[in-house]
C-alpha cells in the first residue's frame, strides 16, 4: 500500500520544511540541475507538491496523495494520480524520469525502477535524488524516524544498494553528485556540490543505458 496518509494529513508541515531549510533545498536543486541540463519531456515519479518538478522543468507529475497533487497542479504541473510501481504511461513516453526523496517510500524498489526504465525513451535518463542511508543525515533520520510522520515507515537505501537495483533493471551508466555536508539545521548558505558520493548526505544519480 502506498504510504500516502502522512502526506495527505500533514501537507502544511511538508511545505513548511522547504521554507525552514531554504539553503539545503536550494543546494539539492542545484545538485540535481547538474544532472538535468536539458530534461526534455519529463516525468517526476512521486512528485509531491512539485517542489522539485517545477523548478527542474518536469512537465508531468505522478503521486498517490491527492492533497500533494493539488499543490503540484498549482505549480503548473500536469498531474496524474497513481503509484510508482504501475505507471499509467506508454513505453518510451518520456525523455527524463525524476525521483526525488521518494525512493524510501515506495512499496517495491525493483518494480519502481523497472517501470521508470520502461517509460523512458532509449536515450532517456533516470535521475534519482535521495538521502543516503549511510550518511550523517541518513543516520539521524533513521534514529528519529518514529518521531516523524513522514519517515516512520520509510526504508532508506544506500547508494550501493540503489546502484545494484538499477543494474538489475537494465541501467549500466551512472553519474553521481553530492551535497549537504552539515546537519540540516546548521546549513547556512549554499552547500558545496561535488561529483561522486560518500561524503554528502544528499546524493543524485543519473542513470542511463
Amino acid at each position: 500500500m502506498p504510504k500516502t496518509e502522512p502526506f495527505e494529513r500533514h501537507t502544511d508541515r511538508y511545505e513548511a520544511w522547504f521554507d525552514a531549510h531554504e539553503d539545503a533545498y536550494q543546494s539539492e536543486l542545484a545538485a540535481l540541475r547538474r544532472l538535468l541540463p536539458a530534461p526534455g519531456y519529463g516525468l517526476e515519479i512521486g512528485v509531491g507538491s512539485a517542489r522539485f518538478a517545477a523548478p527542474l522543468g518536469m512537465e508531468v507529475g505522478l503521486d498517490p496523495a491527492e492533497e500533494m497533487l493539488r499543490h503540484a497542479r498549482d505549480r503548473g504541473i500536469d498531474v496524474v494520480r497513481g503509484v510508482a510501481e504501475f505507471l499509467p504511461f506508454a513505453d518510451a513516453a518520456f525523455d527524463t524520469a525524476l525521483i526525488v526523496t521518494t525512493i524510501c517510500f515506495v512499496d517495491d524498489i525493483h518494480e519502481t525502477l523497472a517501470e521508470a526504465e520502461r517509460i523512458l525513451a532509449p536515450d532517456g535518463s533516470l535521475v534519482i535524488g535521495y538521502i543516503d542511508k549511510n550518511s550523517p543525515v541518513g543516520r539521524v533520520y533513521q534514529a528519529t524516524k518514529e518521531e516523524n510522520p513522514f519517515y516512520r515507515e520509510a526504508e532508506f537505501v544506500s547508494t550501493e544498494q540503489l546502484v545494484d537495483a538499477l543494474e538489475v533493471v537494465g541501467f549500466d551508466d551512472f553519474e553521481f553528485v553530492q551535497t549537504i555536508y552539515h546537519p540540516l539545521d546548521e546549513v547556512d548558505g549554499p552547500e558545496p556540490i561535488d561529483a561522486g558520493y560518500g561524503d554528502g548526505s544528499f546524493v543524485g544519480i543519473k542513470a542511463t543505458r
